[in-house]
């Protein structure tokens, strides 16, 4: 866990500069590419996946180290043709989860943050899970076990082969000539990140898109269908935490409200989407049925209230940058302080971006929360060896942040779906 934080504390200015870099081509370019708000929840989501792993929340059913170790059939030394096919191993691994969690219900909770956002350009790229916490798709990964490839190979190549993702995350890129027969390229992606029908469960594929000529998900990008991008169920939200657990909680009360025992049990098996009938009528959500009539989620926030957000965003993102940095040196029982309180002051900002009334007494829990582990560890993580004055600054920043909530939540309208600003998708724009 020390070498990933390593590897994020460089990895995450290079995210960060790319992300940049598409703004000011798009600008040139005259395209209208990042949203504020929606940019700053993208990211968001991605420090809130970071300290997910950073806090070492999840379940192995059986590790392939495990795997490895009792049905290798070969041992192979190692080679550049290894390290070769341990990225092909993974990446054909990578297209049936992905898969997986596109078509079945319980597993689409894993995914579906990745595609809440109505936007499409690299930050989107930064929307990944947090409730993915128990690792069900292990059996993906026998045939790599079988051959013998040893576990040190996969956790070299399987960090490689997610920040390999990144890139085609983006709207400015068009065909790519002959790559577009071999690679994931944006264009394949974007008909991924589609909701137009003809776009729906298509393009699985993670690096090589041959998964997907071969398995039958294969779709191009049509020149007379724009991708409209988001989720046929919106989010309507700017906090991540509550986009990672809306799918899972709307399982739980079919579940719960269905007469039915045999549907209570399929639901969560079931294809995506699917529903008792006995619920539909008693339970409605907001379903886009025609895609060129999607109306855009936007809380209508004050510029101030769009200042304080992005403000929000670059001290979080400092903490953040403060625990990967940090991380060797702290306790591992407080990095799960850390990482939690980080989690909740999240919670609070993006909720009041969603000018949601519980946005004050969220931000009151951070704040009680945060001055009780700074007086309970006597300063703020060895802040104020790195930083001089840095303890004072959180201590500022715990007040300026509370009374900058209670105001935006008294003087801002709090914003309920129908009033939200109808941003009209028109085909062929």
């Amino acid at each position: 866990m020390e070498l990933y934080a390593k590897a994020l504390t460089y990895a995450i200015p290079f995210f960060l500069i790319l992300i940049i870099a598409e703004e000011i081509a798009a600008r040139k370019m005259g395209k209208k590419v990042n949203v504020g708000m929606d940019t700053i929840s993208s990211l968001s989501s991605g420090m809130t996946n970071t300290l997910k792993n950073l806090m070492g929340l999840s379940i192995i059913i059986i590790s392939y180290e495990w795997m490895v170790g009792k049905i290798a059939i070969f041992e192979i030394e190692s080679s550049i043709w290894l390290y070769l096919a341990a990225f092909i191993g993974i990446d054909f691994a990578g297209y049936w989860g992905h898969r997986f969690e596109h078509e079945i219900n319980v597993f689409w909770n894993r995914h579906i943050v990745h595609h809440s956002s109505e936007e499409f350009n690299l930050s989107c790229a930064l929307r990944q899970s947090i409730s993915a916490i128990v690792s069900v798709f292990f059996f993906l990964y026998i045939p790599m076990a079988l051959i013998g490839i040893p576990a040190e190979i996969i956790a070299v190549i399987a960090p490689i082969h997610l920040f390999a993702q990144f890139w085609y995350h983006t709207r400015l890129i068009n065909r790519m000539g002959f790559l577009e027969h071999i690679l994931v390229t944006p264009s394949h992606h974007r008909v991924h990140h589609a909701i137009n029908d003809i776009y729906l469960d298509r393009n699985y594929s993670q690096i090589f898109i041959i998964w997907d000529k071969l398995f039958g998900t294969f779709q191009e990008e049509l020149p007379e269908v724009p991708p409209v991008y988001g989720t046929k169920r919106p989010a309507n939200t700017w906090n991540p935490i509550i986009i990672n657990y809306m799918h899972f909680w709307a399982l739980v009360k079919d579940a719960w409200y269905t007469r039915n025992i045999w549907d209570k049990i399929r639901i969560w098996f079931m294809p995506t989407g699917w529903r008792p009938d006995d619920v539909k009528d008693r339970i409605t959500y907001e379903v886009i049925t025609d895609p060129y009539k999607q109306v855009k989620y936007d809380s209508k926030p004050s510029e101030k209230l769009r200042t304080w957000a992005w403000v929000q965003l670059v001290v979080h993102f400092l903490l953040v940058f403060h625990v990967l940095t940090s991380f060797a040196s702290i306790e591992y029982n407080h990095i799960l302080l850390y990482a939690g309180f980080m989690m909740v002051s999240i919670f609070s900002f993006t909720t009041l971006m969603d000018k949601h009334p519980m946005a004050a007494g969220a931000e009151l829990v951070k704040v009680i929360a945060g001055l009780a582990i700074y007086f309970y560890l006597g300063g703020w993580f060895n802040l104020a060896e790195i930083l001089p004055g840095g303890d004072l600054l959180i201590i500022f920043y715990f007040g300026f942040s509370l009374v900058a909530s209670v105001y935006f939540t008294s003087v801002e309208k709090t914003v309920t779906s129908t009033q939200t600003q109808k941003v009209k998708v028109k085909q062929g724009a």
